[in-house]
């Protein structure tokens, strides 16, 4: 187990960053879908804008960015990309089934699938949000220590 000096302690993991083909579409997906709620807009000098929204009562935030340019490699698949790079962005959820009919739209990649072999009651399946980005959406997982 890796100890932190207390100088430099970790509080908490505050936000990620995502590039948008379109921030409002992409604002909008995870406010309807996740509960996550527009927290602030920074204005830059350029007159292009970050926008912040918070996830619930959490103090984690999706800090969106207006893509320029088109994403060279394809979407990714399944459960994400296999190369070094963020495999997936994960929520949990009570009833993966429940929330998988509440999300819309819903371009489902992978799953469901039940993990019992490994973690009993372990459910999850994977999609893809407005920019293709695959996110879990995971019921049942529980620490082992």
């Amino acid at each position: 187990m890796v100890q932190l000096l207390e100088d430099n302690m970790l509080q908490i993991i505050s936000q990620l960053a995502l590039t948008c083909r379109d921030q409002k579409v992409t604002e909008d997906w995870y406010v309807r879908n996740f509960g996550f709620r527009r927290a602030r807009v920074a204005t830059l000098p350029d007159g292009s804008q970050i926008i912040f929204i918070k996830m619930a009562d959490s103090s984690f935030y999706l800090e969106l960015f207006a893509a320029d340019s088109e994403n060279p490699l394809p979407d990714p698949i399944n459960d994400g990309p296999t190369y070094p790079a963020f495999r997936h962005l994960a929520f949990k959820v009570d009833d993966v089934d429940k929330k998988l009919s509440q999300i819309s739209p819903l371009d489902i990649t992978l799953g469901p699938l039940d993990f019992d072999a490994f973690i009993p009651g372990w459910r999850t399946a994977w999609l893809k949000d407005p920019d293709g980005r695959i996110i879990e959406v995971s019921q049942g997982f529980v620490d082992e220590y």
